[in-house]
């Protein structure tokens, strides 16, 4: 099944790409594309989250089948993100600690690539991102997201699971618990404070304000690590 959404998705990539092309889309999708990026304008570097802020927890999805395709996708449980992405987090984490609290994160920059593979599994672009338009988290501006308590480790109870594809994900979903709601309100009022804008439909998906600046990218984990 893997083998064939692959090759799903390679198919895709290619024919996206050529609509892509026609909507203005560019993709930097070489390490020395993206080199040369970065020697432009050192905002561009992508940053391995937990680098900058060792503090945070990491529960990577997509490098595990426990997510929406049930499919491992990613060979390495890593997370990055655009430079000033990874400071207003650093200022959203201090910010949250002075609570008891901190993150967690679930998935940062995706490469563009991945976003073909989870259209070509899904089909629904409120879930997953248009290929022909490209995903936030295609430039590195995405984050996904939810808190966890300092003091005993656990994952804060929200509405609903990550990558819960009903109703129990949208930002006004008022079922649940009034903890669960509470708590996906901190979420909120600490990023949207500090730069980000919410994906109304996922209250784990934050948008970084100013993301049409960068490009975007579809350079594997492992290629930005050399």
């Amino acid at each position: 099944m893997m083998q064939r959404l692959i090759l799903f998705s390679l198919l895709l990539t290619n024919s996206f790409a050529l609509r892509a092309q026609s909507c203005g889309l560019k993709v930097v999708n070489s390490i020395e594309g993206y080199r040369q990026k970065l020697a432009e304008n050192p905002e561009n570097e992508l940053v391995e989250i937990i680098k900058a802020i060792p503090s945070v927890k990491l529960d990577i999805k997509y490098a595990t089948k426990d997510n929406l395709i049930k499919q491992r996708v990613y060979k390495q449980a890593r997370a990055f993100a655009r430079k000033p992405v990874v400071e207003a987090l650093q200022k959203i984490q201090a910010e949250l600690n002075t609570q008891g609290l901190g993150l967690k994160i679930f998935d940062g920059y995706r490469p563009y690539s991945v976003t073909c593979l989870f259209y070509a599994a899904i089909r629904d672009t409120t879930f997953v991102a248009a290929p022909w338009r490209g995903s936030r988290h295609n430039r590195g501006c995405a984050i996904d997201l939810t808190l966890v308590d300092l003091k005993t480790g656990k994952t804060l109870p929200m509405p609903s699971g990550y990558d819960e594809t009903t109703e129990r994900s949208f930002h006004d979903y008022q079922g649940g618990t009034e903890e669960e709601r509470k708590n996906r309100s901190i979420l909120r009022e600490a990023m949207t404070k500090n730069g980000f804008a919410i994906y109304k439909w996922e209250w784990w998906h934050y948008d970084f304000i100013g993301f049409e600046r960068f490009d975007i990218t579809d350079i594997p984990f492992e290629e930005l690590s050399k």
